[in-house]
């Protein structure tokens, strides 16, 4: 079960996707798996020995990583936007 409230979905949408609609946008997705990534952080912080959730949490890594990778192939300079946005790769 996510986290995420339908309303925060659709404003992470709104906000990089450029609608609500806009699920399938490279930068909706990389936003959307930086907010998961961050909430399952801070639930790793307090139990430590939760290994299903920190291999779940290694796959969201990957997939970013991979579709950084591509954003950075195919639109430079709306890699380097979205990796100031979301403050990511400092």
């Amino acid at each position: 079960m996510s986290h995420l409230s339908a309303d925060k979905k659709a404003a992470i949408y709104k906000e990089f996707g450029g609608s609500e609609t806009n699920t399938g946008s490279i930068e909706a997705q990389i936003a959307m798996l930086t907010e998961r990534i961050n909430h399952i952080s801070k639930h790793l912080q307090a139990n430590k020995k939760d290994f299903s959730t920190h291999r779940g949490l290694m796959q969201m890594v990957g997939r970013r990583k991979r579709l950084l990778q591509y954003l950075n192939r195919t639109n430079i300079t709306g890699y380097r936007a979205l990796i100031e946005r979301l403050g990511i790769r400092k």
